[in-house]
């Protein structure tokens, strides 16, 4: 956090700590203004953005039409003319109609203009799985994200750091998509300061200290690895876990000195297996850090399949503490 943050703390859930942040974001910054399918009158599918219309009046908070496309072209738009835009996309699997502005428009602004013009836009979306939902309310397109140039990727695993960095978020004047782990929002509780504070972007968080295994994670998946690390521990494996905190940019020197410490690496992320960010993670490592490795890396991640919607398929589909653990014993058996 900044070194000024306030000292005063309060519990919150994650969605809480959201809804304080666009809140304060909202009362410091007349620019700010939030958009999104039912984020006005119902206050969001998750009430994210709850009491933000009747507190700063329907020209700031307001909803949109079902159109992606047309809510991310809006927004770039209103940052082209100074303005700070803040979007929901509903779910992150609902994205993908609005990839032609994201990929064609969003992140080039700042290229094509060569500085002249920034889209300060943040796109908020709930991603992942672990409740349930149905067909495309549980996808985790990060890496399409994380392989756009000129936008930044942020995805917080507490309610700490969700309010934070989605605060740094808002400052940043170059666009940041800011993914939630819809497992996460009522899920897990902590001691939130009160006020405005943020959490810089690209610093990646030591969650557990460890010498023997680094497992490297984010979002939903801290989670599962900080159990998995709980029950190494009781064999007496020493698991350093990391919180990257941001994909877009990455802390890379983060990485590499737990890497130099403990030799062995575990990557655990729920996207699909095929070209994920945890593929990117891994093959940084091996370009920078294969003189200190005693093993190969091991990923622990999603199928290259739909992510399945409903069904206690789920339960296999994503990641879970025993496989992470799995993959702890195999790397500590080399």
């Amino acid at each position: 956090m900044t070194a000024t943050a306030p000292t005063r703390t309060k519990t919150m859930t994650m969605v809480a700590a959201i809804n304080d942040a666009l809140a304060l974001a909202l009362e410091r910054d007349p620019a700010v203004h939030i958009f999104g399918e039912d984020v006005g009158v119902m206050g969001g599918v998750f009430r994210a953005t709850d009491g933000l219309q009747a507190r700063f009046g329907a020209e700031r908070v307001f909803d949109t039409p079902l159109a992606e496309a047309g809510i991310i072209g809006m927004g770039i738009g209103m940052g082209l003319a100074g303005l700070k835009p803040v979007a929901e996309i509903q779910f992150a699997g609902f994205l993908y109609p609005a990839l032609d502005q994201v990929l064609s428009h969003l992140g080039r602004y700042r290229h094509r203009t060569r500085s002249r013009y920034h889209v300060p836009m943040v796109v908020r979306a709930p991603y992942g799985g672990g409740v349930h939902t149905p067909e495309q309310h549980a996808d985790s397109p990060e890496a399409i994200l994380a392989h756009t140039p000129g936008v930044k990727v942020v995805i917080p695993s507490t309610p700490r750091d969700a309010k934070g960095l989605l605060l740094a978020a808002i400052e940043d004047p170059d666009p940041v998509f800011f993914f939630e782990a819809i497992k996460l929002y009522r899920s897990v509780k902590e001691e939130v300061p009160e006020g405005y504070y943020t959490t810089p972007l690209g610093k990646a968080r030591v969650v557990t200290g460890g010498d023997d295994v680094t497992v490297i994670a984010y979002g939903g998946m801290v989670e599962v690895a900080a159990r998995a690390a709980e029950a190494a521990r009781a064999h007496g494996i020493g698991v350093e876990v990391l919180d990257l905190r941001t994909l877009v940019p990455l802390d890379t020197g983060t990485i590499l000195e737990s890497v130099a410490k403990t030799g062995r690496v575990v990557v655990v992320t729920e996207a699909p297996r095929t070209g994920g960010f945890h593929s990117e993670i891994s093959a940084t490592i091996a370009e920078e850090a294969i003189e200190h490795l005693q093993a190969p890396i091991v990923r622990v991640t999603g199928f290259d399949a739909p992510y399945p919607p409903f069904t206690s398929i789920e339960d296999v589909y994503r990641p879970n503490p025993v496989r992470v653990a799995k993959a702890i014993r195999q790397v500590m058996a080399y």
